[in-house]
C-alpha cells in the first residue's frame, strides 16, 4: 500500500572537465553516439584535467590509459573514455592519477590528457561518460548542451 509513496532513488553525475557539455548522439564515434555501450554525456574539454563523474571506487584503468571504469556508490557502472579513437595512441597522451580500488569523488582528478599531443595527431579530445549498466537506470534525462565547470552537476538519474 505504501510502495506508491516510496521516493525513487536518484544518482547525480558531475562534469569530468571544464568545457562544452554535449549529448552523446553528437559524439564523433558510432559506438558512443548510438549508445551501444550505454547512455550518458560527453564534454569537449578546455584543459587537460579529467575528474571523476561520481563518488565510488575505481574498478579498472585500461592498459592504454584512455579509459577508466568506476563503480558508483549508487550502484552504477561508469565508463570514462578520454578522447575518440585514443586506444591507438598506446597511452602516450595520458597521465593517470588513480589505480584500481581507489575511492573517488567528483573532486578526484583521474587523469591528465595532453591536449597538444592529441592535436598533433588530430585526435578528438572529447571525454565520454557512459553508464554501462543501464538496467540500473529507470530514467535518464536529456542533456542540455552548455558550458560547464569541473565537478558541476550535469545529470540526475532516476534509478530502478
Amino acid at each position: 500500500m505504501f510502495k506508491r509513496f516510496k521516493k525513487n532513488k536518484q544518482a547525480t553525475c558531475h562534469a569530468v572537465a571544464k568545457g562544452q557539455l554535449i549529448d552523446l548522439p553528437t559524439v564523433g564515434d558510432g559506438v558512443f553516439s548510438s549508445k551501444m555501450l550505454g547512455d550518458g554525456f560527453a564534454i569537449r574539454p578546455e584543459n587537460s584535467a579529467v575528474f571523476s563523474p561520481v563518488a565510488g571506487k575505481v574498478l579498472s584503468v585500461f592498459p592504454t590509459k584512455h579509459a577508466i571504469t568506476i563503480a558508483s556508490d549508487d550502484g552504477l557502472e561508469i565508463l570514462v573514455h578520454m578522447g575518440i579513437d585514443t586506444v591507438e595512441l598506446k597511452g602516450v597522451p595520458f597521465t593517470i592519477h588513480v589505480k584500481e580500488g581507489d575511492k573517488v569523488s567528483p573532486t578526484t582528478q583521474l587523469a591528465d590528457m595532453d591536449l597538444s599531443e592529441l592535436a598533433k595527431t588530430e585526435t578528438d579530445s572529447t571525454v565520454v561518460v557512459v553508464v554501462t549498466n543501464m538496467d540500473a537506470v529507470k530514467e535518464m534525462p536529456a542533456v542540455t548542451e552548455r558550458t560547464v565547470e569541473t565537478s558541476e552537476e550535469v545529470l540526475t538519474l532516476t534509478l530502478s
